[in-house]
């Protein structure tokens, strides 16, 4: 993939999500740092970065379920720092959270309609329901299953299905790779890209640096709370730092 890229002479557009100078903090400690960062509409920005880096504590502050300290987070333009969770989600922000924290004891079908729950119109639910088992059909073969009996790949991909029944415009994935076998990794990183294809805004975090670097547009490596390197994923990824730290490659840095 390439990074979207502006037009001379053309106004850039405006960024779907905005990140501005954001520090989060437990107690004393300081979890991040004063990040910026930017996503344009239909992008995807990975988040990389050792564990503890501040990865999950960003998509957090995003959405409000941690406070930030300082910054501003401005959703298509207009700032929403400080306000509830639930107003975000309903503004079109889900994230998708590490562990996935699906409804065991739901089925498939069911954990797929809460989804839905702030967009009530039935044939809007019934069109983004068609299009999640399209997007993954393993689940249209497990419809009646409970959520609790689908093997770890399945309940991602219930996960990332359940986030897109809300119509979100800007979906956060913390992990979603985390403990999978390589195959359904495969095959959900597939899907994460046919999302973006369709024109919806992916903020990715993700502890497989190569793969993430693979399907994202823009990337930003994160350590100890603060942006160290910024690019395009492609470039980044031939980055000599980034090949020694985060690929595993014996290079001279």
């Amino acid at each position: 993939m390439s990074a979207t890229r502006h037009t001379p002479g053309a106004e850039p557009a405006t960024p779907a999500l905005e990140v501005s100078d954001l520090s989060v903090a437990y107690g004393g400690i300081k979890a991040v740092k004063g990040i910026s960062f930017r996503i344009d509409p239909g992008q995807i920005v990975a988040l990389i970065g050792a564990n503890g880096a501040g990865k999950t504590s960003t998509l957090k502050a995003i959405v409000g379920l941690v406070p930030a300290r300082s910054g501003k987070i401005r959703l298509f333009g207009k700032d929403v720092l400080g306000t509830p969770t639930h107003h975000i989600v309903a503004q079109g922000v889900t994230l998708v959270p590490e562990g996935r924290a699906i409804f065991a004891g739901m089925s498939v079908r069911e954990n797929l309609e809460l989804g839905s729950i702030l967009k009530r119109d039935k044939a809007g639910m019934d069109a983004r329901m068609q299009r999640v088992l399209a997007l993954f059909p393993r689940l249209g073969e497990r419809f009646a299953q409970a959520g609790g009996t689908l093997s770890g790949g399945e309940q991602q991909m219930l996960a990332i299905g359940r986030a897109l029944m809300g119509d979100p415009r800007v979906l956060l994935l913390d992990e979603p790779s985390l403990g999978l076998a390589p195959k359904l990794v495969r095959q959900i990183f597939d899907g994460i890209s046919e999302i973006a294809r369709s024109g919806l805004t992916i903020l990715l975090v993700e502890q497989n640096t190569r793969l993430a670097l693979e399907t994202a547009h823009q990337a930003h490596v994160l350590v100890t709370g603060e942006v160290s390197l910024s690019g395009d994923s492609q470039a980044l990824k031939e980055d000599p730092r980034v090949r020694a730290a985060y690929l595993g490659e014996d290079v001279k840095v």
